[in-house]
């Protein structure tokens, strides 16, 4: 009998300190989210919540000056990898952006970004280059 009430009062002071233990970050990789309303603004965001970090970049994009409700989440990629902004423009004057990500390396997304902006495999575009980029810690950067 003095064992089991040594389990139960050793099972009451875990559950206690479990309670009272501050909540920990959780370690591993982030994801990336893009939110975009066409011709008017965008927003990313980075973090490990598919829901939190979407709803991020939609909150984003919203600060940009369009409404919340033309803010679409456009992608989410997990992990985030290298990822890009592209700029891309119609012929006929109509611009908006894409998004690359999860790629392992700089140098694959750079391929990535070669492919995506080929014109010649995309005859109806007249321009379409990155704009932005990030890292696979989620540190963004300009395009050079």
């Amino acid at each position: 009998m003095p064992h089991k009430l040594i389990h139960l009062a050793a099972s009451v002071c875990f559950l206690a300190a479990s309670a009272i233990a501050p909540v920990q970050a959780q370690d591993g990789p982030i994801g990336i989210a893009f939110a975009l309303a066409p011709e008017q603004s965008s927003g990313v965001c980075t973090g490990q919540s598919t829901d939190k970090t979407l709803a991020c970049a939609r909150e984003k994009c919203a600060e940009g000056g369009a409404l919340a409700s033309d803010c679409l989440r456009v992608k989410w990629c997990y992990p985030a990898g290298w990822s890009a902004d592209l700029f891309v423009q119609h012929k006929e004057g109509i611009h908006w952006h894409e998004y690359l990500c999860g790629w392992d390396s700089r140098e694959a997304l750079m391929a990535a970004v070669a492919v995506a902006c080929d014109l010649s495999r995309r005859d109806f575009i007249r321009e379409c280059s990155a704009v932005r980029f990030w890292d696979d810690n989620g540190q963004e950067m300009e395009a050079n």
